[in-house]
């Protein structure tokens, strides 16, 4: 029989083990508690101070002028478009890189995170070379002298894109569509696609697999990605002021609202345009986060 002496000594071990235990537990979690707080911590300290910057009076003031409600309607329908733009190219691509494992695939998967990892204002000056660098292509296949899209557009369709809203758009879309692409490739990963292959055994064609089978599996993604495109639109600003400018009524969306303000001075109506951003993206943030749980549901 185990004497009384060593069972004291055992559970004497032991207790001191857990102590031991549970000293390094808290001291874990008060080391990663205290370093996420300090950003948490930050965050909320950068919306305090936004609030107590500015009076509700004086928040209402500003977004009645009639320059802030003009870049809201332009916000609005820039940002609607360029999500269902970047939708639209990015459900079949997303879809193409998911399924299927083709020649150049890899080249394709790196230039779709171009836009991600290069700094707006290069992608900006890239659009606007793109629209007004004659190209020696271009003079073989447009019907104008200087090679240039710009004047294509603008002589042949009518349709000029830079500095006007038209730009803003494809600004906006240049950079979500990226984001879309990703999102719409990670959800058509996560959908089996053994039920295509069996609609396919059935007599579809690989369109009416897509349509039938793969695209309604997919409706909770396509709304995650149209709503991260619309949220990367909304806080665009590089490339929006280099290729589309920054014109009052004409090309002014609530980013370069915000750097016009203060480029006049405007402090007020600056932070006011800058919560009313911060309260669509909390929006956008709450529908994600109730996609997610319908997702994980």
């Amino acid at each position: 029989m185990i004497s009384s002496r060593k069972l004291c000594g055992q559970k004497g071990k032991l207790l001191k083990t857990n102590r031991t235990r549970l000293l390094s537990d808290v001291v874990f979690f008060l080391v990663m508690g205290g370093l996420s707080a300090c950003f948490i911590l930050l965050i909320v300290l950068l919306l305090a101070a936004d609030l107590l910057f500015t009076s509700p009076d004086e928040f209402l003031s500003a977004l009645k002028k009639p320059e802030i409600i003009a870049a809201v309607r332009l916000t609005l329908l820039s940002c609607s478009v360029a999500a269902i733009l970047s939708l639209w190219v990015a459900t079949p691509l997303g879809y193409l890189l998911s399924r299927f494992r083709f020649p150049g695939r890899s080249i394709v998967d790196t230039i779709v995170d171009i836009p991600i990892v290069l700094p707006p204002l290069v992608l900006g000056l890239s659009l606007l070379i793109l629209f007004h660098q004659p190209f020696p292509l271009f003079r073989g296949l447009l019907p104008n002298a200087d090679g240039k899209l710009e004047t294509w557009m603008q002589e042949v369709l009518g349709f000029p894109v830079t500095y006007r809203w038209r730009g803003v758009i494809l600004a906006q879309f240049a950079v979500s569509c990226a984001f879309a692409i990703r999102t719409m490739r990670v959800t058509f990963d996560q959908i089996n696609p053994r039920a295509e292959d069996v609609a396919r055994t059935l007599g579809c064609t690989r369109a009416q697999a897509f349509l039938t089978v793969a695209l309604p599996q997919a409706w909770r993604g396509m709304i995650t990605a149209a709503t991260i495109a619309w949220a990367r639109a909304l806080g665009e600003f590089g490339p929006i002021l280099v290729f589309a400018g920054a014109t009052r009524f004409r090309t002014e969306v609530l980013s370069t609202s915000v750097f016009l303000e203060l480029s006049v001075g405007q402090l007020d109506a600056a932070v006011a345009v800058s919560l009313l951003m911060v309260a669509m993206a909390v929006i956008v943030l709450l529908l994600l986060r109730w996609i997610g749980a319908g997702l994980s549901s």
